[in-house]
């Protein structure tokens, strides 16, 4: 699978990205601010959008002479402002007696190592072009407990493609002892794709190869639900329309307190993303070129609708049960024959299915109406007055009518009800049901029909999916 897609005539190059994607909807003027991890922050910051907290930045010699080293925290994270691929970070953890800083792979550095650091990013060393550069450090975010298993010592992060406002593509990344705690793919940091519609995990490489778990602890990459997922797909839009980028890769972390934050934007992502998703990106931006996208919510809703649905088919595949949104489009027989199409809502709290009384004398089932109405049983019984109705067995006497098949005995907070149920054969997405439906007169309805669990055997409900 993995050689097939990379010999794809579907799989975006390096080359048809710049041509095609890139330089017509971005200038260089934008390309050059998100090579500026610094400005970029403080753009996102006047947006009011979620950025790491900058502890402190050194420029130039002038301020390298003069900063107070000691007054460095525990904990930090230091990057050249114009970095390429990693290089050149260092990520702190905490502080050791003797005064070094804790780094991953039980290493550590002493003052001299971070001062060495920073002059070599002056000197442009870890920079994109090798000419002198800035250094600042930031805070450390601190990681969410959804990754503690599967993440070494750093914090995860997603990356999501954005093309035309529309999340097209998205991948977490994960830190291994391979890649000394860092995100970083290039360095031996896990790639792990991610179901835009779900926002849970699919497939996962490593070093370009497929895996299924987690190398050390042998835990499956598939299936990790990505906190916030909505927030980060809405963050990741929003940034992408900030810097005026209309094609750009988003990194976003989890703080364990603050949610998600923005880390940086990539005008020119990397393109290993489509292996980890088995998904050409080629063909997801074909898809999403041109459309009149207005909004962020339009964005993420075109999205979910094109490009979700991996994780969906499986569970499918593997319990031979559909899912379904709480809201869908039904037909129902009526009384001559005649499919009538309504929408209906799918309810897993409610025992067994009902329908509007209205809509039921629209299906034909009128008369059997005015036969239980002359019973002048009331709308809300006491429980005594339920008991008194079974009692009395009225129920035998309403279904001598031939369209009353059963009636239902019902409890809520508001009181108990005793109802008249009638047969009815519904067709939901694409399979047939036949029901016996409870009558209800409810005003202001907005679902004529509401299906209960009694009738939603052969499906799976995702109320996520409206």
């Amino acid at each position: 699978m993995l050689s097939w897609l990379q010999k794809s005539k579907l799989i975006l190059g390096m080359n048809a990205r710049n041509l095609k994607f890139i330089r017509p909807t971005a200038t260089k003027n934008r390309v050059a601010l998100v090579d500026d991890k610094l400005r970029t922050k403080k753009l996102l910051e006047k947006h009011e959008l979620p950025v790491c907290k900058i502890i402190a930045k050194i420029q130039n010699r002038k301020q390298f002479y003069k900063f107070d080293w000691t007054s460095l925290p525990k904990s930090f994270v230091l990057k050249p402002n114009r970095g390429l691929g990693g290089e050149g970070i260092v990520v702190t953890f905490g502080k050791k007696k003797n005064g070094n800083w804790v780094l991953p792979n039980n290493k550590d550095a002493s003052l001299r190592d971070i001062v060495s650091r920073v002059s070599n990013i002056l000197d442009g060393n870890y920079s994109k072009t090798n000419v002198p550069d800035t250094a600042f450090f930031e805070e450390r975010l601190k990681i969410h407990p959804a990754f503690k298993l599967y993440s070494y010592k750093g914090v995860p992060d997603v990356r999501v493609i954005i093309y035309n406002k529309v999340p097209v593509m998205a991948m977490l990344r994960l830190p291994t002892k391979a890649s000394r705690g860092k995100a970083n793919l290039h360095q031996g940091g896990i790639c792990v794709g991610i179901d835009i519609s779900t926002g849970v995990t699919t497939n996962a490489i490593q070093s370009d190869r497929l895996i299924e778990t987690l190398p050390d602890i042998k835990i499956p990459l598939r299936g990790i639900k990505i906190p916030y997922w909505d927030e980060i797909l809405a963050l990741s839009v929003k940034a992408a329309m900030v810097c005026g980028l209309g094609y750009s890769g988003v990194d976003i972390a989890i703080d364990r307190e603050k949610g998600p934050i923005i880390l940086e934007l990539n005008a020119h992502p990397g393109l290993s993303i489509q292996i980890a998703n088995l998904a050409s990106l080629k063909d997801r931006l074909l898809r999403v070129e041109g459309l009149k996208i207005k909004t962020v919510s339009k964005g993420i809703k075109v999205a979910k609708e094109l490009f979700g649905g991996e994780i969906e088919d499986e569970v499918e595949g593997i319990t031979g049960k559909k899912i379904l949104g709480i809201i869908n489009d039904i037909k129902i027989k009526n009384k001559k024959g005649e499919w009538i199409e309504c929408s209906a809502k799918l309810d897993t709290g409610a025992g067994i299915t009902s329908i509007d009384e209205n809509f039921s004398r629209q299906l034909g089932y009128g008369e059997a109406i005015e036969y239980y109405q002359t019973f002048d049983i009331k709308r809300v019984l006491t429980k005594q007055e339920l008991d008194d109705l079974s009692s009395r067995k009225v129920w035998k006497e309403l279904e001598k009518h031939e369209d009353i098949v059963a009636v239902a005995k019902t409890y809520s907070s508001h009181g108990a009800s005793y109802r008249m149920e009638i047969p009815l054969k519904i067709e939901l997405a694409g399979t047939s049901i036949n029901s016996n439906a409870s009558v209800i007169m409810r005003e202001n309805m907005k679902y004529p029909v509401i299906i209960g669990r009694r009738d939603l055997r052969k499906f799976l409900i995702d109320p996520t999916k409206g």
